[in-house]
């Protein structure tokens, strides 16, 4: 709720409901889904966030605003699992079946890091990181700095040398499109494409037709 560029983004409304929820009923059409949590702070500008989650069924985990790698493990400690999916929350037009062909990709090669973003061929704000649990505590107790920290895997892409690496690429270069919100235009492109399709579980194939019917509303990447 903090974002400085778009404060309370998760919150603001789509369709009468808030951004963050969109995002969640699409993740949860995921094949192998075992749980959603939400990772958020313990700042007081999240109390209002996470009271709504958890009263709308949702898992919520708290911790430190900037060492999201500490609350990453906090939450993997309350919520276990084989593999962890990071996705960021303002993310409301990402596809579960990317989601689904990373975490495929990952556990077929048997990586300790798979995403689509190492050789980005989707629009930003499809990105999609799956990792071995073990791998970020490891890290962890080894030590990682506060920029590492903050923002969870770099640690582990940034040391190929160290950790098995896979990426997930897309069949076609869609890599200038700009699909996550970080400031307001890029919240009300979210808002026009859920306005214009039907529901929310739309596909990525219905946004690209609907951006070929309508090139002019393209959002794209600044150059």
């Amino acid at each position: 709720m903090s974002s400085t560029r778009l404060p309370g983004k998760v919150f603001r409304e789509i369709k009468g409901e808030p951004m963050v929820m969109h995002q969640i009923a699409r993740i949860r059409q995921m094949r192998n889904l075992a749980q959603v949590v939400v990772a958020t702070s313990l700042e007081s500008s999240d109390d209002e966030l996470a009271e709504y989650l958890a009263a709308h069924g949702v898992a919520v985990f708290r911790g430190p605003l900037n060492d999201v790698a500490a609350r990453f493990i906090g939450a993997m400690d309350e919520h276990p699992a084989d593999v962890v999916v990071r996705l960021t929350a303002d993310c409301p037009l990402i596809d579960p079946s990317v989601i689904d062909a990373v975490v495929d990709r990952h556990i077929e090669t048997g990586a300790d890091y798979t995403s689509n973003v190492i050789d980005r061929t989707f629009p930003r704000g499809l990105d999609c990181e799956a990792f071995d649990p073990a791998v970020l505590r490891a890290l962890y107790a080894d030590g990682m700095s506060d920029y590492e920290k903050e923002h969870v895997t770099v640690g582990i892409y940034s040391r190929p040398e160290r950790f098995h690496l896979e990426n997930y690429a897309g069949e076609t270069d869609h890599s200038n499109l700009r699909w996550t919100v970080d400031d307001p235009a890029d919240f009300e492109f979210a808002k026009w494409v859920y306005e214009q399709l039907p529901g929310s579980l739309f596909t990525t194939a219905d946004i690209l037709e609907l951006l070929a019917a309508h090139p002019d509303k393209n959002h794209l990447e600044p150059a």
